[in-house]
Protein backbone atom coordinates (compact mmCIF):
# COMPACT_ATOMS: atom_id res chain seq x y z
CA UNK A 1 0.00 0.00 0.00
CA UNK A 2 1.04 3.53 -0.37
CA UNK A 3 0.22 6.75 1.19
CA UNK A 4 -1.01 10.13 -0.53
CA UNK A 5 -0.27 13.08 2.12
CA UNK A 6 -3.24 14.80 3.37
CA UNK A 7 -3.49 18.25 5.24
CA UNK A 8 -5.14 18.31 7.83
CA UNK A 9 -8.19 20.13 6.18
CA UNK A 10 -11.22 21.56 8.11
CA UNK A 11 -14.19 19.47 9.48
CA UNK A 12 -16.97 19.51 7.64
CA UNK A 13 -19.68 21.75 8.16
CA UNK A 14 -22.60 19.10 8.42
CA UNK A 15 -20.35 16.99 10.55
CA UNK A 16 -19.92 20.17 12.78
CA UNK A 17 -23.38 20.69 13.03
CA UNK A 18 -24.75 17.26 13.57
CA UNK A 19 -21.50 16.25 16.26
CA UNK A 20 -23.03 19.82 18.11
CA UNK A 21 -26.25 19.02 18.03
CA UNK A 22 -25.39 15.45 19.38
CA UNK A 23 -23.17 16.02 22.07
CA UNK A 24 -23.94 19.55 23.39
CA UNK A 25 -21.68 19.02 26.04
CA UNK A 26 -18.96 17.60 24.23
CA UNK A 27 -17.60 13.96 24.43
CA UNK A 28 -13.82 13.20 24.83
CA UNK A 29 -12.77 12.82 21.18
CA UNK A 30 -14.66 15.95 20.20
CA UNK A 31 -12.96 17.88 22.99
CA UNK A 32 -9.73 16.37 21.93
CA UNK A 33 -9.96 17.76 18.36
CA UNK A 34 -11.05 21.07 19.90
CA UNK A 35 -8.47 21.25 22.69
CA UNK A 36 -5.54 20.14 20.37
CA UNK A 37 -6.05 20.67 16.91
CA UNK A 38 -4.27 17.51 15.14
CA UNK A 39 -2.80 15.07 16.63
CA UNK A 40 -0.91 12.92 13.92
CA UNK A 41 -0.11 14.51 10.12
CA UNK A 42 0.10 11.98 7.81
CA UNK A 43 3.92 12.79 6.89
CA UNK A 44 5.09 12.12 10.11
CA UNK A 45 4.35 7.88 8.91
CA UNK A 46 5.78 7.96 5.81
CA UNK A 47 8.52 6.09 5.77
CA UNK A 48 6.16 2.85 6.71
CA UNK A 49 4.67 3.08 3.63
CA UNK A 50 5.54 2.59 -0.26
CA UNK A 51 5.58 5.08 -2.54
CA UNK A 52 3.50 3.11 -4.79
CA UNK A 53 0.31 1.17 -4.62
CA UNK A 54 -2.70 1.45 -3.67
CA UNK A 55 -3.87 4.43 -1.56
CA UNK A 56 -3.59 3.52 2.18
CA UNK A 57 -6.43 5.27 4.72
CA UNK A 58 -4.63 7.59 6.45
CA UNK A 59 -2.09 7.37 9.23
CA UNK A 60 -2.17 10.16 11.24
CA UNK A 61 -6.05 9.24 11.51
CA UNK A 62 -5.57 6.17 12.31
CA UNK A 63 -2.94 6.54 14.60
CA UNK A 64 -5.78 8.77 16.84
CA UNK A 65 -8.12 5.57 15.73
CA UNK A 66 -5.31 3.52 18.16
CA UNK A 67 -5.26 5.85 21.10
CA UNK A 68 -8.94 6.28 20.87
CA UNK A 69 -9.37 2.21 20.78
CA UNK A 70 -7.18 2.35 24.36
CA UNK A 71 -9.16 4.72 25.93
CA UNK A 72 -12.62 2.96 25.35
CA UNK A 73 -11.06 -0.26 25.18
CA UNK A 74 -12.30 -1.38 21.92
CA UNK A 75 -11.91 -4.01 19.94
CA UNK A 76 -10.55 -3.62 16.31
CA UNK A 77 -13.99 -4.51 14.66
CA UNK A 78 -15.19 -1.91 17.46
CA UNK A 79 -12.84 0.57 16.84
CA UNK A 80 -13.53 0.48 12.64
CA UNK A 81 -17.51 0.06 13.74
CA UNK A 82 -17.18 3.38 15.85
CA UNK A 83 -15.16 5.24 13.01
CA UNK A 84 -17.96 4.34 10.68
CA UNK A 85 -21.12 5.34 12.85
CA UNK A 86 -20.15 7.90 15.58
CA UNK A 87 -20.21 10.97 15.30
CA UNK A 88 -17.53 12.15 17.83
CA UNK A 89 -15.52 9.81 15.87
CA UNK A 90 -15.80 11.44 12.26
CA UNK A 91 -15.31 14.88 14.11
CA UNK A 92 -12.21 13.99 15.92
CA UNK A 93 -11.41 12.57 12.84
CA UNK A 94 -12.77 15.61 10.17
CA UNK A 95 -14.72 13.23 8.09
CA UNK A 96 -18.21 13.77 6.47
CA UNK A 97 -21.14 11.93 7.70
CA UNK A 98 -21.32 9.26 4.67
CA UNK A 99 -17.61 8.09 5.21
CA UNK A 100 -17.36 4.64 5.20
CA UNK A 101 -14.33 4.26 7.21
CA UNK A 102 -12.41 1.29 6.82
CA UNK A 103 -12.37 -2.44 7.60
CA UNK A 104 -11.49 -3.38 10.76
CA UNK A 105 -8.21 -6.05 9.61
CA UNK A 106 -6.53 -2.09 8.71
CA UNK A 107 -6.01 -1.53 12.37
CA UNK A 108 -4.13 -4.73 12.60
CA UNK A 109 -1.73 -3.95 9.47
CA UNK A 110 -1.25 -0.35 10.85
CA UNK A 111 -0.14 -1.80 13.96
CA UNK A 112 2.86 -4.28 12.74
CA UNK A 113 3.81 -1.36 10.97
CA UNK A 114 4.32 0.77 13.80
CA UNK A 115 5.96 -2.15 16.08
CA UNK A 116 8.03 -2.83 13.23
CA UNK A 117 9.53 1.24 13.27
CA UNK A 118 9.14 1.86 17.17
CA UNK A 119 6.17 4.00 15.93
CA UNK A 120 4.09 3.23 19.26
CA UNK A 121 6.91 5.98 20.79
CA UNK A 122 5.67 8.15 17.77
CA UNK A 123 2.51 8.11 18.90
CA UNK A 124 3.49 9.02 22.40
CA UNK A 125 5.61 11.89 21.01
CA UNK A 126 2.41 13.39 19.42
CA UNK A 127 0.69 13.57 22.24
CA UNK A 128 3.38 15.29 24.12
CA UNK A 129 4.45 17.94 21.57
CA UNK A 130 0.69 19.00 21.27
CA UNK A 131 0.44 18.96 24.72
CA UNK A 132 3.23 21.15 25.37
CA UNK A 133 2.32 23.75 22.51
CA UNK A 134 -1.08 24.25 24.32
CA UNK A 135 1.71 24.89 27.76
CA UNK A 136 -0.35 21.72 29.77
CA UNK A 137 3.54 19.82 29.72
CA UNK A 138 5.35 21.41 32.09
CA UNK A 139 8.60 18.12 32.32
CA UNK A 140 11.42 20.39 34.17
CA UNK A 141 10.30 19.83 37.22
CA UNK A 142 9.57 16.79 39.31
CA UNK A 143 8.55 13.47 37.86
CA UNK A 144 8.03 10.13 39.11
CA UNK A 145 8.19 6.37 37.87
CA UNK A 146 6.94 3.09 38.97
CA UNK A 147 6.70 -0.52 37.46
CA UNK A 148 4.43 -3.42 37.31
CA UNK A 149 4.01 -6.66 35.62
CA UNK A 150 2.19 -7.56 32.83
CA UNK A 151 0.91 -11.25 31.55
CA UNK A 152 1.48 -12.70 28.78
CA UNK A 153 -1.10 -12.98 26.58
CA UNK A 154 -0.74 -17.15 26.33
CA UNK A 155 -1.86 -18.77 29.66
CA UNK A 156 0.63 -20.10 32.10
CA UNK A 157 1.42 -23.50 31.78
CA UNK A 158 2.72 -26.12 33.98
CA UNK A 159 5.90 -28.25 32.97
CA UNK A 160 4.68 -31.11 31.18
CA UNK A 161 2.36 -28.93 29.73
CA UNK A 162 5.18 -26.75 28.27
CA UNK A 163 6.59 -29.47 26.97
CA UNK A 164 3.86 -30.69 25.63
CA UNK A 165 3.44 -27.95 23.59
CA UNK A 166 6.28 -26.76 22.34
CA UNK A 167 6.19 -30.43 20.49
CA UNK A 168 3.01 -30.45 19.24
CA UNK A 169 3.33 -26.66 17.98
CA UNK A 170 6.70 -28.26 16.25
CA UNK A 171 4.83 -31.14 14.83
CA UNK A 172 1.83 -28.38 13.57
CA UNK A 173 4.34 -26.21 12.08
CA UNK A 174 6.47 -29.29 10.23
CA UNK A 175 3.41 -31.04 9.15
CA UNK A 176 2.77 -27.49 6.94
CA UNK A 177 5.53 -27.19 5.76
CA UNK A 178 7.05 -30.73 5.12
CA UNK A 179 4.15 -33.10 5.14
CA UNK A 180 5.34 -36.19 3.89
CA UNK A 181 8.96 -36.20 5.47
CA UNK A 182 6.71 -35.86 8.42
CA UNK A 183 4.53 -38.65 7.80
CA UNK A 184 7.69 -40.82 7.26
CA UNK A 185 9.84 -39.81 10.55
CA UNK A 186 6.69 -39.69 13.08
CA UNK A 187 6.12 -42.43 15.63
CA UNK A 188 2.42 -43.97 15.53
CA UNK A 189 1.58 -43.03 18.96
CA UNK A 190 2.91 -39.27 18.36
CA UNK A 191 -0.61 -38.94 16.60
CA UNK A 192 -2.65 -39.89 19.64
CA UNK A 193 -0.26 -37.82 22.06
CA UNK A 194 0.11 -34.56 20.27
CA UNK A 195 -2.92 -34.24 18.01
CA UNK A 196 -4.82 -32.51 20.55
CA UNK A 197 -4.00 -29.60 23.07
CA UNK A 198 -1.94 -30.57 25.95
CA UNK A 199 -3.86 -29.79 29.46
CA UNK A 200 -2.59 -30.60 32.87
CA UNK A 201 -6.39 -32.27 33.30
CA UNK A 202 -5.47 -34.79 31.05
CA UNK A 203 -2.35 -36.36 32.53
CA UNK A 204 -2.37 -38.55 35.60
CA UNK A 205 -2.06 -36.96 39.28
CA UNK A 206 0.13 -39.42 40.58
CA UNK A 207 3.89 -37.73 40.26
CA UNK A 208 5.44 -41.51 39.44
CA UNK A 209 3.13 -41.24 36.49
CA UNK A 210 3.98 -38.14 35.79
CA UNK A 211 7.42 -38.54 35.95
CA UNK A 212 7.16 -41.36 33.26
CA UNK A 213 4.86 -38.91 30.97
CA UNK A 214 7.66 -36.18 30.89
CA UNK A 215 10.07 -38.67 30.03
CA UNK A 216 8.02 -39.94 27.50
CA UNK A 217 7.71 -36.72 26.16
CA UNK A 218 11.45 -36.20 26.17
CA UNK A 219 12.21 -39.35 24.24
CA UNK A 220 9.80 -38.31 21.46
CA UNK A 221 11.20 -34.50 21.41
CA UNK A 222 14.58 -36.17 20.79
CA UNK A 223 13.55 -38.32 18.32
CA UNK A 224 12.23 -35.61 16.11
CA UNK A 225 14.88 -33.05 17.23
CA UNK A 226 17.45 -35.99 15.60
CA UNK A 227 14.94 -36.45 12.84
CA UNK A 228 15.23 -32.79 11.55
CA UNK A 229 19.04 -32.34 12.25
CA UNK A 230 19.61 -35.76 10.27
CA UNK A 231 21.39 -35.09 6.70
CA UNK A 232 19.18 -36.59 4.33
CA UNK A 233 16.10 -34.22 5.98
CA UNK A 234 15.08 -31.10 4.04
CA UNK A 235 16.75 -28.07 5.11
CA UNK A 236 13.21 -25.75 4.91
CA UNK A 237 12.03 -27.77 8.37
CA UNK A 238 15.33 -26.64 10.25
CA UNK A 239 14.80 -22.96 9.58
CA UNK A 240 11.06 -22.96 11.53
CA UNK A 241 10.78 -20.84 14.30
CA UNK A 242 8.89 -23.33 15.93
CA UNK A 243 11.58 -26.43 15.78
CA UNK A 244 14.01 -23.83 17.08
CA UNK A 245 12.01 -23.24 19.64
CA UNK A 246 11.71 -26.85 20.35
CA UNK A 247 15.58 -27.17 20.09
CA UNK A 248 15.80 -24.86 23.25
CA UNK A 249 13.19 -25.92 25.13
CA UNK A 250 14.91 -29.66 24.97
CA UNK A 251 18.54 -28.25 25.60
CA UNK A 252 16.88 -26.32 28.69
CA UNK A 253 14.67 -29.02 30.41
CA UNK A 254 16.10 -32.35 28.88
CA UNK A 255 20.16 -34.34 28.74
CA UNK A 256 21.02 -37.70 27.98
CA UNK A 257 22.71 -40.12 30.80
CA UNK A 258 24.19 -43.27 30.11
CA UNK A 259 22.36 -42.93 26.47
CA UNK A 260 19.03 -42.48 27.83
CA UNK A 261 16.68 -38.88 28.00
CA UNK A 262 16.21 -37.40 30.98
CA UNK A 263 15.12 -34.22 32.82
CA UNK A 264 17.74 -31.86 34.07
CA UNK A 265 17.53 -31.08 38.00
CA UNK A 266 16.89 -27.62 38.97
CA UNK A 267 20.83 -26.68 39.54
CA UNK A 268 21.29 -27.98 36.19
CA UNK A 269 18.74 -25.51 34.24
CA UNK A 270 19.56 -22.08 33.24
CA UNK A 271 18.58 -19.16 34.78
CA UNK A 272 15.23 -17.52 34.74
CA UNK A 273 16.29 -14.77 31.94
CA UNK A 274 17.50 -17.30 29.52
CA UNK A 275 14.57 -20.19 30.11
CA UNK A 276 11.25 -20.10 27.67
CA UNK A 277 8.11 -20.84 29.58
CA UNK A 278 5.93 -20.53 26.59
CA UNK A 279 6.63 -22.09 22.98
CA UNK A 280 3.56 -19.44 21.80
CA UNK A 281 5.36 -16.58 23.52
CA UNK A 282 9.19 -17.37 23.47
CA UNK A 283 10.24 -13.51 24.44
CA UNK A 284 7.98 -13.95 28.22
CA UNK A 285 10.14 -14.61 30.99
CA UNK A 286 9.29 -15.74 34.79
CA UNK A 287 8.96 -12.81 36.96
CA UNK A 288 9.49 -12.49 40.53
CA UNK A 289 8.89 -9.60 43.11
CA UNK A 290 8.32 -11.01 46.41
CA UNK A 291 5.01 -12.90 46.55
CA UNK A 292 4.71 -12.28 43.03
CA UNK A 293 4.73 -14.92 40.47
CA UNK A 294 4.20 -13.94 36.75
CA UNK A 295 4.62 -15.14 33.16
CA UNK A 296 5.38 -12.10 31.16
CA UNK A 297 6.71 -8.59 30.94
CA UNK A 298 7.58 -5.63 32.93
CA UNK A 299 6.13 -1.87 32.39
CA UNK A 300 7.91 1.42 33.41
CA UNK A 301 5.93 4.46 33.58
CA UNK A 302 7.40 7.56 33.95
CA UNK A 303 5.05 10.93 34.47
CA UNK A 304 5.37 14.76 35.80
CA UNK A 305 3.82 15.85 38.91
CA UNK A 306 3.79 19.38 38.88
CA UNK A 307 0.44 21.24 39.96
CA UNK A 308 -1.92 23.19 37.61
CA UNK A 309 -0.94 20.67 35.08
CA UNK A 310 -2.67 17.66 34.55
CA UNK A 311 0.10 14.93 35.25
CA UNK A 312 1.06 13.29 32.02
CA UNK A 313 3.31 9.89 31.07
CA UNK A 314 6.25 11.30 29.62
CA UNK A 315 8.06 7.75 29.18
CA UNK A 316 7.04 3.97 28.51
CA UNK A 317 9.52 0.87 28.86
CA UNK A 318 8.65 -2.36 28.32
CA UNK A 319 10.96 -5.07 29.28
CA UNK A 320 11.01 -8.66 30.17
CA UNK A 321 10.11 -9.68 33.44
CA UNK A 322 13.67 -10.46 34.29
CA UNK A 323 15.07 -7.29 34.29
CA UNK A 324 15.77 -5.48 37.52
CA UNK A 325 14.07 -1.97 37.91
CA UNK A 326 17.70 -0.94 39.58
CA UNK A 327 19.24 -0.83 36.16
CA UNK A 328 16.71 0.79 34.36
CA UNK A 329 17.16 4.58 35.26
CA UNK A 330 19.94 5.07 32.67
CA UNK A 331 17.87 3.78 30.37
CA UNK A 332 14.59 6.17 31.10
CA UNK A 333 16.68 9.33 31.62
CA UNK A 334 18.20 8.82 27.97
CA UNK A 335 14.78 8.27 26.57
CA UNK A 336 13.37 11.39 28.37
CA UNK A 337 16.70 13.58 27.24
CA UNK A 338 15.70 12.61 23.71
CA UNK A 339 12.04 14.06 23.47
CA UNK A 340 12.99 17.16 25.96
CA UNK A 341 11.03 15.92 29.13
CA UNK A 342 14.44 15.17 31.77
CA UNK A 343 13.12 16.49 35.16
CA UNK A 344 15.34 18.25 37.90
CA UNK A 345 14.40 15.94 40.41
CA UNK A 346 13.03 12.01 39.36
CA UNK A 347 11.39 10.23 42.24
CA UNK A 348 11.77 5.98 42.59
CA UNK A 349 11.00 3.50 44.84
CA UNK A 350 13.69 1.36 46.90
CA UNK A 351 13.82 -0.66 43.55
CA UNK A 352 15.77 1.82 41.05
CA UNK A 353 18.66 3.99 42.71
CA UNK A 354 21.77 2.48 43.50
CA UNK A 355 25.19 4.69 44.10
CA UNK A 356 26.09 4.53 40.17
CA UNK A 357 22.70 5.20 39.28
CA UNK A 358 22.57 8.46 41.54
CA UNK A 359 26.11 9.48 39.90
CA UNK A 360 25.56 8.84 36.62
CA UNK A 361 22.09 10.55 36.36
CA UNK A 362 23.42 14.08 38.15
CA UNK A 363 26.86 13.97 35.76
CA UNK A 364 25.00 12.82 32.55
CA UNK A 365 21.60 14.30 32.58
CA UNK A 366 21.28 17.21 35.51
CA UNK A 367 19.14 14.49 37.09
CA UNK A 368 18.49 14.64 41.34
CA UNK A 369 17.39 10.76 41.28
CA UNK A 370 15.90 10.56 44.30
CA UNK A 371 14.69 7.08 46.31
CA UNK A 372 15.22 5.35 49.18
CA UNK A 373 18.82 3.07 49.35
CA UNK A 374 18.64 0.24 51.41
CA UNK A 375 20.65 0.48 54.48
CA UNK A 376 23.70 -0.89 55.58
CA UNK A 377 22.99 -4.39 56.98
CA UNK A 378 26.46 -5.72 58.16
CA UNK A 379 27.65 -6.17 61.73
CA UNK A 380 29.30 -2.78 61.46
CA UNK A 381 26.58 -1.13 60.39
CA UNK A 382 26.34 1.57 63.33
CA UNK A 383 28.42 2.22 66.43
CA UNK A 384 32.11 3.29 67.14
CA UNK A 385 33.68 0.90 64.89
CA UNK A 386 31.49 1.71 61.52
CA UNK A 387 32.33 2.84 58.07
CA UNK A 388 31.83 6.27 59.14
CA UNK A 389 34.16 5.99 62.25
CA UNK A 390 36.52 5.77 59.50
CA UNK A 391 39.04 8.50 57.85
CA UNK A 392 39.19 7.92 54.11
CA UNK A 393 42.18 9.88 52.36
CA UNK A 394 40.89 9.44 48.69
CA UNK A 395 44.06 11.10 47.32
CA UNK A 396 46.61 9.50 49.11
CA UNK A 397 45.06 6.00 48.88
CA UNK A 398 44.93 5.12 52.69
CA UNK A 399 42.46 4.58 55.39
CA UNK A 400 42.85 5.56 59.25
CA UNK A 401 41.05 3.34 61.62
CA UNK A 402 39.71 4.71 65.12
CA UNK A 403 42.25 3.75 66.80
CA UNK A 404 44.79 6.03 64.81
CA UNK A 405 46.15 2.82 63.12
CA UNK A 406 46.85 3.41 59.05
CA UNK A 407 46.66 1.22 56.04
CA UNK A 408 47.69 1.69 52.61
CA UNK A 409 46.59 -1.79 51.74
CA UNK A 410 44.38 -0.13 48.78
CA UNK A 411 43.03 -2.71 45.92
CA UNK A 412 40.63 -1.44 43.11
CA UNK A 413 38.21 -4.46 42.26
CA UNK A 414 34.71 -5.65 40.56
CA UNK A 415 32.24 -6.88 42.66
CA UNK A 416 30.08 -9.94 41.83
CA UNK A 417 27.88 -7.21 39.53
CA UNK A 418 30.55 -6.10 37.40
CA UNK A 419 30.88 -2.72 39.73
CA UNK A 420 33.83 -1.09 40.83
CA UNK A 421 34.76 -1.19 44.42
CA UNK A 422 37.75 -0.39 46.29
CA UNK A 423 39.52 -3.46 49.17
CA UNK A 424 41.06 -1.90 51.69
CA UNK A 425 42.30 -4.33 54.33
CA UNK A 426 44.30 -4.04 57.47
CA UNK A 427 47.49 -5.79 57.88
CA UNK A 428 47.48 -8.77 60.39
CA UNK A 429 50.02 -7.26 62.84
CA UNK A 430 48.12 -3.71 62.70
CA UNK A 431 45.02 -5.26 64.32
CA UNK A 432 46.11 -8.36 66.64
CA UNK A 433 47.73 -5.68 69.08
CA UNK A 434 45.10 -3.54 68.97
CA UNK A 435 42.82 -3.76 72.40
CA UNK A 436 39.21 -2.82 70.92
CA UNK A 437 40.38 -5.64 67.93
CA UNK A 438 36.86 -7.78 69.04
CA UNK A 439 34.69 -4.53 69.20
CA UNK A 440 36.10 -3.70 65.74
CA UNK A 441 35.81 -7.09 64.15
CA UNK A 442 32.33 -8.11 65.66
CA UNK A 443 33.96 -11.64 66.02
CA UNK A 444 36.18 -12.73 68.85
CA UNK A 445 38.02 -14.74 65.83
CA UNK A 446 38.68 -12.22 63.78
CA UNK A 447 42.37 -11.65 62.25
CA UNK A 448 42.15 -8.22 60.55
CA UNK A 449 39.35 -4.87 59.56
CA UNK A 450 38.46 -5.18 55.89
CA UNK A 451 36.54 -2.61 54.74
CA UNK A 452 34.65 -1.99 50.96
CA UNK A 453 34.69 1.13 49.73
CA UNK A 454 32.82 2.75 46.66
CA UNK A 455 34.18 5.59 44.08
CA UNK A 456 34.81 8.44 46.18
CA UNK A 457 31.51 10.21 44.65
CA UNK A 458 29.32 6.99 44.64
CA UNK A 459 30.12 6.42 47.80
CA UNK A 460 29.57 9.84 49.19
CA UNK A 461 26.38 9.71 47.80
CA UNK A 462 25.05 7.10 49.58
CA UNK A 463 26.56 8.51 52.75
CA UNK A 464 24.38 11.41 51.82
CA UNK A 465 21.29 9.83 51.09
CA UNK A 466 21.64 7.42 53.87
CA UNK A 467 21.78 10.11 56.45
CA UNK A 468 19.11 12.25 54.67
CA UNK A 469 16.25 9.93 54.15
CA UNK A 470 15.35 9.60 57.58
CA UNK A 471 14.98 13.10 58.40
CA UNK A 472 10.88 14.44 58.40
CA UNK A 473 11.55 16.56 55.33
CA UNK A 474 12.90 14.11 53.10
CA UNK A 475 9.87 11.62 53.50
CA UNK A 476 7.28 14.41 53.37
CA UNK A 477 9.07 15.14 50.20
CA UNK A 478 8.78 11.47 48.97
CA UNK A 479 5.29 11.54 49.50
CA UNK A 480 5.01 13.18 46.16
CA UNK A 481 6.42 9.05 44.58
CA UNK A 482 2.85 7.47 45.65
CA UNK A 483 0.97 9.22 43.21
CA UNK A 484 2.49 7.26 40.29
CA UNK A 485 0.62 4.18 41.54
CA UNK A 486 -2.58 5.71 41.07
CA UNK A 487 -1.57 5.94 37.42
CA UNK A 488 -0.58 2.53 37.04
CA UNK A 489 -3.84 1.43 39.31
CA UNK A 490 -5.85 3.99 36.04
CA UNK A 491 -3.76 1.95 33.39
CA UNK A 492 -5.25 -1.39 34.20
CA UNK A 493 -8.53 -0.64 35.63
CA UNK A 494 -9.42 1.22 32.29
CA UNK A 495 -6.59 0.48 29.48
CA UNK A 496 -6.28 -3.55 30.30
CA UNK A 497 -2.24 -2.76 31.32
CA UNK A 498 -2.12 -5.87 33.20
CA UNK A 499 -2.02 -8.52 30.35
CA UNK A 500 -0.53 -7.77 26.79
CA UNK A 501 -2.63 -8.74 23.95
CA UNK A 502 -0.04 -9.48 21.81
CA UNK A 503 2.97 -11.65 21.64
CA UNK A 504 6.33 -10.70 21.77
CA UNK A 505 8.46 -7.84 23.50
CA UNK A 506 7.89 -5.51 20.59
CA UNK A 507 3.96 -5.90 20.18
CA UNK A 508 3.95 -5.54 24.00
CA UNK A 509 5.59 -2.75 23.87
CA UNK A 510 3.59 -1.06 20.80
CA UNK A 511 0.36 -2.02 23.34
CA UNK A 512 2.22 0.41 25.98
CA UNK A 513 2.91 3.08 24.65
CA UNK A 514 -0.82 3.63 23.24
CA UNK A 515 -1.66 2.70 26.60
CA UNK A 516 0.37 5.56 27.42
CA UNK A 517 -0.92 8.10 24.80
CA UNK A 518 -4.21 7.28 25.95
CA UNK A 519 -4.01 7.83 29.53
CA UNK A 520 -2.74 11.49 28.53
CA UNK A 521 -5.53 12.35 26.60
CA UNK A 522 -7.78 11.05 29.09
CA UNK A 523 -5.82 13.31 31.80
CA UNK A 524 -5.93 16.44 29.63
CA UNK A 525 -9.17 16.10 29.26
CA UNK A 526 -10.05 15.94 32.82
CA UNK A 527 -8.22 18.69 33.32
CA UNK A 528 -10.16 21.29 30.84
CA UNK A 529 -13.53 19.61 32.28
CA UNK A 530 -12.61 20.20 36.00
CA UNK A 531 -13.22 16.59 36.76
CA UNK A 532 -12.06 16.12 40.02
CA UNK A 533 -8.87 13.65 40.46
CA UNK A 534 -9.84 10.07 42.01
CA UNK A 535 -8.77 9.86 46.05
CA UNK A 536 -7.65 7.40 47.61
CA UNK A 537 -9.73 4.87 49.18
CA UNK A 538 -9.54 4.61 52.83
CA UNK A 539 -11.55 1.69 54.74
CA UNK A 540 -14.17 2.39 57.11
CA UNK A 541 -12.12 0.96 59.99
CA UNK A 542 -9.13 2.89 58.90
CA UNK A 543 -11.07 6.21 59.68
CA UNK A 544 -11.23 5.54 62.87
CA UNK A 545 -7.49 5.79 63.06
CA UNK A 546 -6.42 8.15 65.77
CA UNK A 547 -5.11 11.65 64.81
CA UNK A 548 -1.56 10.70 66.68
CA UNK A 549 -0.86 7.04 65.27
CA UNK A 550 1.15 7.49 61.89
CA UNK A 551 -0.80 5.22 59.21
CA UNK A 552 1.47 2.27 57.65
CA UNK A 553 3.25 3.70 54.57
CA UNK A 554 3.31 6.92 52.51
CA UNK A 555 -0.06 8.57 51.66
CA UNK A 556 -1.30 8.03 47.85
CA UNK A 557 -1.95 11.12 46.34
CA UNK A 558 -4.94 11.16 43.70
CA UNK A 559 -4.70 10.95 40.13
CA UNK A 560 -6.23 12.57 37.16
Amino acid sequence: MSMQPKGPGEIPVETVRVARAAFPKGSLAIRVRDELGVLFADEEFADLFASRGRPAWSPGGLGLVSVLQFVEGLTDRQAAEAVRARIDYKYALGLRLDDPGFDFSVLSEFRDRLAGADGGRRVLDGVLAAAREKGLLKSAGRARTDSTHVLSSARELCWLEQVAETLRAALNALAQAAPGWLSEVAEPDWFRHYAARAEDTRFPKARTKRDEVGSRIGRDGTLLLEAVFAADAPAAVRALDEVEILRQVWVQHFHRVEGEVRRRGPKDRPPGALRLVNPYDPEARVGVKRDTMWDGYKVHLTETCEPGVPNLITNVATTVATVPDSIMAADIHAALADRGCLPAEHWVDAGYPNAAQIVTARHTHGVDLQGPLADNTTTQSDGPYSLDAFTIDWEGEQVTCPGDVTTTQWYPRTDSGGRAVIRVRFRHSECRPCPHRTDCLGSPTGQRREIMLRPREEHQAIHDRRAEQHTDAWKQRYQVRAGVEGTISQAVGRCDLRRTRYRGLTKTSLQHQLTGAAINLIRIDAHHTDAPRARTRVSHFAKLRPADQPADGAKHQGRN
